[in-house]
């Protein structure tokens, strides 16, 4: 495999929102949020993420809390959107053609989104009775960042997440990660940002929901080498914090594991 040419790159300057959520109240939970990133964000951001299920908490209510495309959420998505002037992102209920589908946006402020459905839906608390699993992985692009979504129940599964010819340089993840499975969390993003030498940014939320499951945060943000940018446990927290492209050419180059990397596709 031919070494990639690479272009300077500026650094990617993301805020992530490790946020209490109210059970199954969007419109407090959306006007929460606005209120805190008014308080918290003090100087200019690329990419705003929120938790998985943002707006309502991880409830298997879908009928009861399904929004449509470009509805009252993503509406509010593209209002921060613009009045950060950057990306939005966070994952919500969707329905689309009779179909429920835990759906993490990409919301620039122009309005313009794209979208990825979660893959792995969790059989053990229901999830795949009440919502569609997708099947398309997505991988967006941020001031030459190359950036690949996924949600929570995904970080278990290496095979969907492998970053194949270095495709993406960032892996994103928005979660409801229970506390009791904390250790696993803690020990799962610091093995995918090594074995697929990328960035991993995971945002989890903090408090109990309406099944009265604690959660307990530990968002972090894993260097490619495995060192921790940034991890917060317990607290909800709103943090602003860089990445430095430079410093993933540079382990890249240093140790080209990606080079001898078993070749398959998923079927």
């Amino acid at each position: 495999m031919e070494t990639p040419v690479y272009t300077q790159i500026e650094n990617l300057k993301i805020t992530v929102f490790q946020a209490y959520l109210f059970w199954e109240n969007v419109e407090k939970n959306l006007q929460n949020l606005a209120l805190r990133l008014s308080m918290g964000v003090r100087e200019k951001t690329d990419v705003i993420v929120l938790p998985e299920m943002f707006n309502s908490g991880f409830s298997m209510n879908a009928e009861g809390l399904a929004e449509e495309m470009g509805g009252f959420t993503m509406q509010w998505m593209q209002k921060i959107a613009y009045q950060y002037n950057c990306i939005v992102t966070g994952s919500l209920i969707i329905k689309e053609n009779g179909n429920f589908y835990n759906r993490l946006v990409w919301m620039d402020q122009d309005g313009t989104c794209k979208y990825y459905d979660k893959r792995h839906l969790f059989g053990l608390g229901d999830e795949d009775k009440n919502f569609t699993q997708g099947n398309d992985k997505l991988i967006v692009e941020l001031k030459g960042w190359k950036i690949r979504l996924a949600v929570c129940y995904d970080l278990r599964f290496p095979v969907w997440l492998r970053n194949v010819n270095e495709e993406y340089d960032m892996l994103l993840l928005v979660a409801s990660w229970p506390d009791k499975r904390s250790a696993h969390w803690k020990a799962l993003i610091p093995a995918r940002a090594i074995e697929n030498q990328s960035y991993v940014v995971a945002v989890n939320r903090v408090g109990h929901d309406g099944n009265q499951i604690y959660h307990s945060g530990h968002s972090m943000c894993i260097d490619p080498y495995g060192n921790t940018v940034y991890y917060k446990p317990e607290d909800e927290d709103l943090y602003t914090f860089s990445i430095n492209y430079e410093e993933l050419v540079k382990i890249r180059r240093q140790f080209p594991f990606l080079r001898d990397a078993d070749q398959f596709n998923i079927q």
